[in-house]
């Protein structure tokens, strides 16, 4: 009889998740480090990614801390290269790095184009060519890639949630998010035959003590009333990076309490 919950064990399992000290990543660190896997917490917020993996320690999990920027484009190649040679492998990779300008947020009017193409080279361009290159480095003997994306890289926004608020959604967000979806089908196809798996987890909007007006109207759209828990994200991510999902690869998976279905 197959033993289905043997399916979700990292144990001996080698990750990397960017951005690991965020809202999300830190809980796919959580999560990944429960399961029984090894996990580097990648992150440019060296403080944040160090408490981090001390309670994970303490908890008796096999976590590490190390000084990540993914937005560091020209040395990635090498620096990607540093962390696979720092764990001896890597069979999980999971891209949950949010960086961005300063200028974040700014209305469609105001964008320049060098904040335009900075944001771009910041999220999509990172996510893309790491992705690349951890995928060579997974040749030989397969592994799982999972890129962060939204629903708005799958749907157009609806401004209405933002009505009352400063909040708006910026536009380089919905192309960034777009393109990390078919990026994801498109590296699918190319590594298939490697039996490297790569996917995108796409949350729905995620509660993080934001303005209560927004809260209410997102919270009203949505099938299930009300925004995501960053730990609900989580356990998708574990079941892609796991055996559980062997035969799951280039989907984009929607984890937003039903915002894209109706």
């Amino acid at each position: 009889m197959t033993d289905y919950m043997k399916k979700f064990d990292l144990m001996g399992k080698k990750a990397v998740v960017t951005g690991g000290a965020g809202l999300l990543g830190s809980q796919s660190v959580i999560a990944l480090a429960q399961a029984g896997a090894k996990v580097l917490i990648a992150d440019a917020k060296a403080d944040k990614a160090q408490q981090l993996a001390r309670k994970l320690q303490q908890d008796g999990l096999e976590a590490e801390a190390v000084d990540f920027n993914i937005a560091d484009i020209e040395n990635l190649q090498k620096n990607i290269a540093a962390l696979v040679k720092k764990l001896g492998g890597v069979d999980i990779w999971i891209n949950s790095a949010y960086a961005r300008t300063a200028d974040w947020g700014a209305k469609v009017e105001e964008i320049t184009y060098q904040s335009w193409r900075e944001n771009v080279d910041l999220q999509l361009n990172s996510y893309a060519l790491s992705s690349k290159y951890v995928a060579e480095h997974m040749k030989g003997k397969g592994g799982s890639i999972i890129n962060f994306g939204s629903i708005y890289g799958i749907v157009g926004p609806d401004f209405s949630v933002y009505e009352g608020t400063d909040l708006t959604m910026p536009m380089a967000y919905a192309v960034i998010k777009g393109g990390v979806a078919n990026l994801t089908r498109y590296l699918a196809s190319y590594f298939g035959k490697d039996n490297i798996r790569v996917n995108a987890v796409c949350p729905g909007g995620v509660f993080d003590n934001q303005n209560p007006k927004f809260v209410e109207n997102y919270s009203r759209k949505t099938p299930l009333g009300r925004m995501a828990k960053a730990e609900e994200i989580a356990p998708v991510v574990l079941f892609l990076a796991s055996e559980a999902a062997s035969y799951v690869t280039g989907t984009v998976l929607m984890v937003d309490g039903g915002w894209t279905a109706i």
